[in-house]
């Protein structure tokens, strides 16, 4: 088999125990409280910990990567991540449940992207869409198969269970990138250490600070030091990449128009759609009465959708190219997160698959065409520090999103004087976090008309693609 195919089934494997455990999560969230003794939006906690393990610990990934070799590195990160699933399974506490996330994450932020690293430093980019959609079809096994599994073991047996299934798919990823991925390496210089702490103690200050907002779960003083300390520090890690040789993030790399419209358009567009994992099934069982396998079954159906549309998108990105798609994709796909709002326990089931299956396809092409774009001027020897930026933010915005959504949730049972689950107080927080998507728009636009012509196949045999400006690419 290919390179272009084979890698990206094998790190398909990775995104699938991590995506399927997610998801699954997500739809037995009522369950694992009541188990827990605690109110479900507390357990924004365990979801936004695991993101937050993510965003720390995903800028050093591509140093890692380069220092150790990409194959061990991505072995070991499946074998931290099966290890932190053990935890959760055992975990009899919303504290015990965290931590396990939290180690989870630390797995999960060299598994995926050292996986995606390979991939970008072994395929041709005229071949990078065409291998991501390979990547994630696969993939999306995981978020299709989690709501239905998920709430199938919460329903007949036990949520514990969730943490378990995946641990047969890691060993089989752990065996296949042993026997395939290439031990890839590069010479790099010293770890920024003094970027790594203002970074990651930034980060997890003002993350955790953000996601505690609420339900009285942390005093508003400690959450007000959180985000203003958090905030300080990661300001001053700005000021210090700024002067350091070989900073940790590479924020210079924003500089380049399609690399900035892929990492802070796609941002803004996964806040929106990060919500959704959290608020659709407490929408689907606390308002209208569903349980865990009925609500599975239901929100199952976007991932369906967009399944389908991995295997289309790179035609259609041939035919209209990557500044159309993403601005009136990303709108079309906003305008829908916005519609689920409108959904009560009256509407009927067909109505309500139908928006989700569309729902899916609008937001997997949006997502394969803003992590395509982002690596369209990218070298290979910048190719570890975009992606360790690139993802570091993608993580940041799935947490501010379930942040946001809680956040939304909770101002709306205020304001209305309702419980959560009252079904107003959803359309409330659905058109909160579709709005914010919807704004990634306004960067979208900004991208030249033949930006990523070459990922989108627009380059006319014989013709070479236009280089970007001298002063948007940032020396190597």
């Amino acid at each position: 088999m290919r390179p272009q195919r084979l890698l990206p089934l094998i790190v398909a494997t990775a995104l699938f125990i991590e995506n399927m455990d997610s998801t699954a999560i997500s739809t037995s969230l009522p369950q694992i409280a009541a188990d827990l003794g605690v109110e479900p939006v507390a357990l924004k906690l365990a979801l936004t910990t695991y993101m937050l393990a993510l965003a720390v610990f995903i800028p050093i990934s591509g140093w890692i990567a380069d220092r150790y070799g990409a194959r061990r590195i991505f072995i070991g990160a499946i074998a931290v991540f099966l290890l932190g699933s053990l935890g959760c399974a055992a975990s009899h506490g919303l504290g015990q449940l965290v931590a396990g996330r939290f180690v989870q994450g630390i797995g999960g932020a060299m598994m995926v992207p050292v996986g995606r690293l390979v991939l970008l430093r072994s395929v041709e980019k005229a071949e990078l869409v065409r291998a991501l959609s390979w990547l994630t079809v696969p993939a999306m096994l995981g978020p299709m198969l989690g709501p239905v599994l998920g709430g199938a073991i919460t329903t007949y047996a036990h949520w514990r269970f969730i943490f378990l299934i995946n641990l047969p798919m890691g060993a089989l990823g752990m065996w296949l990138a042993w026997k395939h991925i290439p031990e890839l390496r590069q010479v790099v210089g010293p770890l920024d250490w003094r970027g790594f702490l203002l970074s990651a103690t930034g980060l997890a200050l003002a993350m955790f600070g953000l996601s505690a907002v609420g339900r009285g779960l942390v005093p508003g003083t400690a959450i007000a030091v959180c985000v203003l300390v958090g905030a300080g520090l990661i300001g001053a890690y700005v000021r210090h990449a700024r002067t350091h040789p070989h900073p940790l993030l590479h924020l210079d790399l924003l500089r380049i128009p399609t690399y900035r419209a892929g990492v802070l358009g796609g941002s803004l567009f996964r806040i929106g759609i990060g919500a959704t994992p959290f608020l659709l099934p407490l929408m689907l069982q606390l308002g209208f009465g569903l349980d865990p396998l009925q609500s599975g079954l239901v929100t199952f159906t976007s991932t369906a959708g967009a399944m389908v549309m991995k295997v289309v998108a790179p035609r259609i990105l041939n035919r209209f190219g990557f500044r159309p798609v993403l601005v009136w994709n990303g709108l079309f796909a906003s305008i829908l997160l916005c519609v689920f709002g409108l959904f009560r326990a009256d509407t009927p089931y067909a109505l309500m698959v139908g928006v989700l299956l569309a729902s899916g396809c609008f937001r997997s092409l949006q997502f394969t065409s803003i992590n395509a774009i982002a690596y369209a001027d990218i070298d290979q020897a910048r190719m570890s520090q975009a992606s360790s930026l690139a993802a570091m933010a993608q993580q940041i915005a799935l947490a501010l999103g379930v942040t946001v959504g809680g956040y939304a949730l909770s101002l709306a049972s205020v304001l209305t004087g309702r419980p959560d689950g009252t079904p107003i107080n959803f359309t409330f927080a659905f058109l909160s976090v579709g709005l914010v998507s919807a704004a990634s728009v306004f960067q979208m636009r900004k991208l030249s008309p033949d930006a990523g012509a070459e990922m989108a196949g627009h380059a006319q045999a014989g013709q070479e693609v236009a280089e970007p400006k001298v002063e948007a690419r940032p020396q190597a």
